[in-house]
């Protein structure tokens, strides 16, 4: 039977309980035979980039990463490194959802979690927000602990703090993410999400080399036809510059007009368990990653 996700089994407390009480390294065997991966997991001798990412959450306990995960105090980090005119704007931040001052908030904002992957309220228009069912939906994702759907360890020490941010939108009318995969501060390639926010086409991923060739594979969603970004060269400068010193991270930002705002870091790319169609970028993309030689646990 295929592993679900820690949330779905939360339906079943007995699941549950045991997929918690599981090691990390055999909740992470157990999950990666349950998405029917091409291929056996191999962790003593990683070659493809899903495999060395399920090594570097075993076995590279980097304190920094639980930093660049928290999506609050990471905004002061990206500040101090490329500067706060890429960082999108704080508007307040709590250590409940009960706190939230949603009546000084202004009519378009965006609520996050600093612990949370995903769960976000999107706000254009206050007046037409339901905000008890805003609460519950920030409240539900506050008390959930985001390390046990698939054991990415940095999560697990993130504070639970709730947060707002401005809206941004692009001239697609929409905010697409570029998402750049970074090896040691050099930039190898990047992907495009597009149509993340229209409920009648599917989500869309592009991905290309760094110099905007597009690479003939796919993972997880079909392509689109994306244009490059105009901050296409100033996303690449960041991204290299926010890297520096780490085996793999994605690093994610939004062009607005022209003008680039950092997303997020990403340190396990759909968690490391998405097949790559074809197989041979798995490998491909694993080569640019060179592990730790020793082991931070």
């Amino acid at each position: 039977m295929a592993v679900k996700s820690v949330i779905q089994a939360s339906k079943h407390p007995w699941m549950a309980a045991l997929l918690r009480m599981c090691s990390d390294k055999a909740f992470i065997r157990l999950k990666w035979a349950g998405r029917r991966m091409p291929y056996k997991l191999n962790l003593k001798n990683p070659r493809t980039f899903n495999e060395k990412l399920q090594w570097i959450k075993l076995y590279d306990h980097n304190p920094l990463y639980t930093t660049l995960v928290d999506k609050y105090r990471v905004k002061q980090y990206v500040t101090e490194r490329v500067g706060a005119e890429h960082v999108i704007p704080l508007l307040g931040a709590w250590d409940r959802v009960e706190d939230i001052e949603w009546e000084k908030l202004p009519n378009q904002f965006v609520i996050k979690c600093s612990h949370d992957c995903g769960g976000m309220v999107i706000c254009k228009d206050k007046s037409q927000l339901d905000i008890p069912a805003a609460s519950a939906m920030l409240k539900k994702r506050f008390d959930y602990n985001y390390y046990y759907e698939g054991r990415e360890w940095p999560y697990k020490n993130v504070q639970p703090k709730v947060f707002a941010e401005a809206y941004k939108e692009d001239e697609f009318g929409e905010l697409r993410d570029y998402k750049f995969f970074c090896f040691d501060g050099e930039v190898k390639a990047l992907f495009i999400a597009s149509d993340r926010q229209n409920k009648n086409e599917e989500v869309k991923f592009d991905f290309f080399d760094a110099d905007f060739n597009h690479l003939p594979f796919t993972q997880g969603h079909p392509n689109a036809k994306s244009s490059k970004p105009r901050g296409f060269e100033k996303m690449k400068q960041l991204a290299a510059k926010l890297s520096k010193g780490l085996p793999e991270v994605r690093v994610d930002f939004y062009d607005v007009n022209g003008h680039v705002y950092f997303g997020e870091f990403t340190l396990f790319h759909f968690g490391g368990m998405v097949p790559f169609n074809p197989t041979e970028w798995d490998y491909k993309f694993g080569e640019w990653i060179k592990l730790p030689t020793t082991k931070r646990k």
